[in-house]
């Protein structure tokens, strides 16, 4: 008697293999398109920050932080000591990534309050500070000589967290394409603050970055 033999034929390997294929181009394209949405997102931080800075200005006079009226301007009168007045010096004092109560740690409570922006009013509530898209702290200061990573503005916009293999669509979407130089400037958080990318520190796409932007 005969034994009969069982396999695939070639024209079945051809199809599993095609099925294979288009499954992982299915997963790579799906993660393209994952990453193509944080880009954008993490850039748009950047563009909606100044316009909640210009709007807070056209209706108050003011810089959202730095404001000196802040609670006749956003109190309710049953609650008059809703928030903390600025010193109405000009500039959002203190830095971007603040955890405590300088004008840009009030920066968002006052946005907030003003109704320009999402988000809790309770500098005590753990979701008060701002987050990009990768979880990093977004945060806005006036600035001058210090001003992080040297970024030339009267303000600058700081985002951290954000992967090396972003920085430079970021940057060709907001600048000139080049993270070490012009308006918006990528830099390593370290112990003593950040230090910026140069000839003996190019850009590592497997590293985590910190960008600002001046404006």
């Amino acid at each position: 008697m005969r034994t009969s033999q069982t396999g695939f034929t070639l024209v079945e390997i051809a199809i599993v293999l095609v099925i294979i294929g288009l499954m992982l181009g299915g997963v790579l394209k799906g993660q393209e398109l994952i990453n193509s949405a944080k880009v954008k997102n993490l850039t748009q931080d950047f563009r909606s920050i100044p316009l909640l800075l210009h709007s807070y200005q056209d209706k108050f006079r003011s810089a959202p932080g730095d404001d000196a009226n802040a609670r006749r301007h956003l109190c309710q009168a049953a609650a008059t000591e809703c928030t903390t007045n600025g010193n109405g010096d000009g500039q959002i004092g203190g830095n971007w990534n603040d955890s405590t109560n300088s004008e840009a740690f009030l920066f968002w409570q006052h946005v907030r309050m003003a109704g320009l922006a999402a988000g809790s009013t309770d500098a005590a509530d753990a979701g008060y500070l701002p987050r990009n898209a990768e979880g990093g702290r977004l945060g806005v200061q006036s600035i001058g000589a210090a001003a992080p990573l040297g970024v030339p503005g009267t303000h600058t916009i700081c985002s951290a967290a954000i992967p090396g293999r972003f920085v430079r669509q970021i940057d060709l979407a907001l600048d000139d394409g080049e993270p070490a130089t012009g308006s918006l400037r990528a830099g390593i958080q370290g112990s003593t603050g950040l230090s910026a990318l140069g000839a003996a520190t190019p850009l590592d796409e497997t590293l985590s970055y910190v960008l600002c932007l001046g404006f």
